[in-house]
């Protein structure tokens, strides 16, 4: 558990957050300038708040008013920066035991081979950081921090120095450590692709401030929020379990509170909980059931709200079985439907607009 109450001033920025972590990974996520990294600092020692507050695990790191500040080196936190930050004279293994021989081994309590082996480092063993791609040297990094057996897991945009390949390379291993090791993860993006596979808190961050705190699903799901969360990333997160596969059709069947969706294929084992991703621009609405149309998802729907948008669009909210969908559909379209909350109509969904891409593993 991490809370946090920080003021700092640096120069004519101030950040002044207020927020509690719990297990999980929890994301700050917002524009460069906002604030997450500077969070990131002053938790993990690298800089002072000028007030406040920083327990983690129950133990106080920073109270200014009780004159606590511990030193860096004492708060036994793991921290991932954009650079992997390896010793390069040192091999991927001395790296890796520079990590755990900081911890007294009385407080180990993550085990050298499970790191290894969950990030699938193994091979690279005897390697010189010199002889790593950029993801190697992320995986190592994120090893060496877990190898001191931190209270907490912060890093600070782990993946923004990494391009489109290597980021996906690196997502599968990040997304398991909470779960698997067991500890709680802070972790600072401005990519909503990295929060939708990762979050399960998301921390809207705006000028140096917390300004909306909850489970994932529940702010991407918020119209007044769209400025914050991005418009184009616009759509609803929902959770979902693979029910099955059609390997000869080339699709997956997920179940979720609202009924079924058809989705393109995956390598998922029945059964596994994910989390998907349903932008907004996919979403079509009709008044009447359609009959012998290529779209394999056509869900039952009640109208939540109309709201007008920008670019001549409306953002309508759609209450699925309780499960909430959004979709943006063109002033014209709405001129025509004349779609009011309460109103049922039906949810329209290509199943090839769901894509491996939009689903993140979110099994326990």
């Amino acid at each position: 558990m991490l809370e946090l109450s920080l003021k700092r001033r640096q120069g004519q920025f101030l950040v002044d957050t207020q927020l509690m972590a719990g297990p999980g990974v929890t994301a700050l996520f917002g524009p460069s300038g906002s604030g997450k990294s500077s969070v990131i600092a002053m938790v993990a020692g690298l800089s002072r708040p000028d007030s406040g507050r920083i327990v983690v695990d129950g133990r106080v790191l920073f109270d200014s008013e009780a004159g606590i500040d511990v030193a860096p080196e004492g708060r036994r936190l793991g921290v991932v920066f954009q650079e992997a930050r390896l010793f390069p004279h040192l091999s991927v293994a001395a790296n890796l035991d520079f990590g755990r021989n900081r911890t007294p081994a009385a407080q180990r309590t993550i085990d050298r081979d499970a790191v290894i082996e969950v990030l699938g480092i193994g091979h690279l063993l005897d390697r010189r950081p010199a002889n790593l791609s950029g993801g190697e040297k992320q995986r190592v990094a994120i090893g060496r921090a877990l190898l001191t057996s931190p209270r907490i897991l912060l890093m600070d945009e782990p993946l923004a120095a990494l391009d489109t390949n290597r980021k996906a390379e690196l997502l599968p291993f990040i997304a398991t450590l909470s779960r698997r090791f067991n500890i709680p993860v802070l972790y600072v993006s401005h990519a909503m692709d990295e929060v939708l596979r990762l979050a399960d808190t998301l921390v809207l961050m705006q000028q140096g401030r917390a300004v909306a705190v909850g489970p994932v699903e529940d702010l991407l799901a918020r119209p007044d929020l769209r400025a914050l969360t991005g418009r184009a990333d616009a759509g609803a997160a929902i959770r979902a379990v693979v029910a099955g596969h059609e390997p000869d059709y080339g699709i997956t069947r997920l179940s979720f509170g609202g009924g079924a969706l058809v989705a393109a294929g995956m390598d998922l084992a029945v059964g596994t909980e994910v989390r998907v991703r349903i932008h907004a621009r996919d979403i079509s609405i009709a008044l009447t059931a359609p009959q012998r149309i290529s779209v394999r998802n056509v869900l039952p729907v009640v109208v939540r709200s109309v709201e007008a948008a920008d670019n001549h669009s409306c953002d309508v909210m759609l209450d699925c079985g309780g499960v909430v969908l959004w979709a943006q559909i063109t002033a014209f379209a709405q001129l025509q439907l004349k779609l009011v909350p309460g109103m049922r109509a039906f949810a329209l969904l290509k199943a090839v607009t769901v894509t491996r891409e939009d689903i993140s593993d979110h099994s326990n």
